[in-house]
């Protein structure tokens, strides 16, 4: 820690104000899929516009797709009441899923042993940003 005049709480205060995401986001946590099949889905709309990202989400056929897409209804929402941007500007500018804790499970098998099932979740972050209007 630097030599700074305050506590320690207030140079936390400070540190953390610096260092929080000013861009519309949203969280979910605990969500109940797994990084691995989260990812997939979250390749798919990096980068994209919201738009874009909401056709490709609705017509996936996998799991996390419907999780994922109520999670960018919400980020599109922060974006537009909170921070007054435009819908139509916005696009995915960071999607990310980290592991959450695991449910452990036990399977009977045969011979009185237990083979152990492990349900695994997920944390997965999206934030949009506004697409910069180009030099005229």
């Amino acid at each position: 820690m630097s030599k700074e005049k305050g506590s320690r709480t207030q140079f936390k205060v400070t540190r953390n104000a610096e260092q929080r995401e000013t861009r519309p986001h949203a969280k979910l946590s605990y969500a109940r899929v797994p990084v691995q099949k989260a990812c997939f889905v979250l390749d798919a709309i990096r980068g994209k516009s919201v738009a874009e990202a909401k056709g490709i989400l609705t017509y996936n056929t996998r799991y996390a797709s419907e999780v994922i897409l109520k999670l960018l209804n919400s980020a599109e929402a922060n974006a537009t009441n909170n921070m007054g941007m435009n819908p139509d500007k916005l696009y995915i500018a960071e999607c990310r899923a980290c592991d959450g804790p695991t449910m452990k499970r036990i399977r009977p098998r045969a011979q009185g042993r237990a083979y152990r099932i492990l349900k695994r979740m997920s944390n997965i972050w999206i934030v949009l940003d506004e697409v910069k209007d180009e030099a005229k």
